[in-house]
């Protein structure tokens, strides 16, 4: 980072880390769709595609649409369904209008890419899904945004900018894995199956490569998955991108150096605090105690407090305007 660059504009701010936050839901979203094709299935051996609507809370949206849900009704909701803010070729759509907000900013290069990218989302229609393959259409999503990935570390400049793009980037990775663990800890084991059982090892690998975890895991540990291994390493592993862990580790560094560099300290004090309560709970309590306490809730409460730090840096950084009240006529009544 360097010294007494000029400071960003709250609309500037506030667009790169939504651009950052859109493009880890789409690619989080194909890989989530992929892997409960492959993998997850219930006791009657079909799709468990009722989990991702649980992962993404949409389960009243959803079910008021699709009462009697297919399929394609599910694979539609969530990849070009207009209508769903949370599909895919919304989320496209949501990713370029804000990459168009910040375009001074971005370089050539990210922009490009995010306009080819965007483009061919927002063509997607149901027959292309069923003419090109389910799995092939979510590997080249998630292609595509480890390209972007790539090119914006390579290219986006080290100022402000950058540190808000990877505050969103951290925010939104720690978001999806409580909800990935969550849902899947609760609905995916069926009940007369035991924990350690054949089905359970399948299911938990299923959580692991939903969260592009499966290999990293399997170097710590290449014999033994259960679900208290598995939970503690995407809660608690500091060496894995997506661990809940590291990604607060990375955003209190970055809003340590907002602060440092840019002499918000002020502004980010209430943020910090909340984010510093947050690593304190995961530190403290092993992966055993989370189990036991009740992991729903403690997945539910770091979520609501992800999203109050969201709140928070829109309150320090980009607040709503102030209308004045308008005054009222006495003669009038206007």
């Amino acid at each position: 980072m360097l010294p007494g660059l000029n400071t960003l504009l709250s609309r500037y701010a506030e667009s790169m880390m939504w651009l950052a936050r859109y493009m880890e839901r789409i690619e989080n979203l194909a890989r989530l769709i992929e892997v409960t094709e492959t993998f997850v299935r219930g006791p009657d051996g079909r799709t468990v595609w009722d989990t991702i609507v649980q992962i993404n809370t949409d389960e009243v949206h959803f079910h008021t649409l699709y009462p009697h849900a297919t399929e394609d009704d599910y694979l539609a909701f969530y990849i070009t369904d207009l209508a769903n803010p949370g599909s895919i070729k919304a989320m496209a759509n949501a990713a370029r209008e804000n990459a168009r907000s910040v375009r001074p900013l971005i370089s050539t290069e990210m922009w490009m890419h995010l306009n080819v990218f965007t483009k061919a989302l927002l063509d997607l229609e149901p027959s292309h899904i069923r003419r090109t393959g389910l799995s092939a259409l979510c590997n080249r999503i998630k292609q595509d945004c480890q390209t972007h990935t790539g090119i914006t570390e390579g290219t986006l400049y080290r100022d402000q900018a950058w540190l808000f793009y990877l505050l969103g980037r951290h925010l939104e990775r720690g978001d999806q894995i409580t909800r990935l663990i969550d849902t899947r800890y609760h609905t995916l084991l069926p009940a007369d199956e035991e924990v350690g059982s054949e089905i359970d090892t399948t299911q938990w690998a299923s959580v692991l490569r939903s969260a592009a975890a499966y290999h990293a895991f399997r170097r710590l540990q290449p014999v033994t998955t259960t679900p208290t291994n598995v939970v503690g390493f995407l809660l608690k592993n500091e060496g894995f991108p997506r661990s809940l862990a590291l990604n607060l580790r990375q955003a209190d560094g970055l809003l340590t150096a907002l602060s440092t560099h840019y002499n918000l300290r002020r502004q980010c004090s209430p943020v910090r605090e909340r984010l510093a309560e947050l690593r304190a709970t995961l530190e403290d309590q092993t992966t055993e105690d989370m189990i036991i306490r009740g992991l729903h809730e403690y997945m539910k409460w770091i979520q609501k407090e992800i999203a109050a730090l969201q709140n928070d840096l829109a309150a320090a950084y980009w607040p709503a305007p102030q209308i004045p009240p308008q005054d009222v006529s006495p003669h009038t009544g206007q």
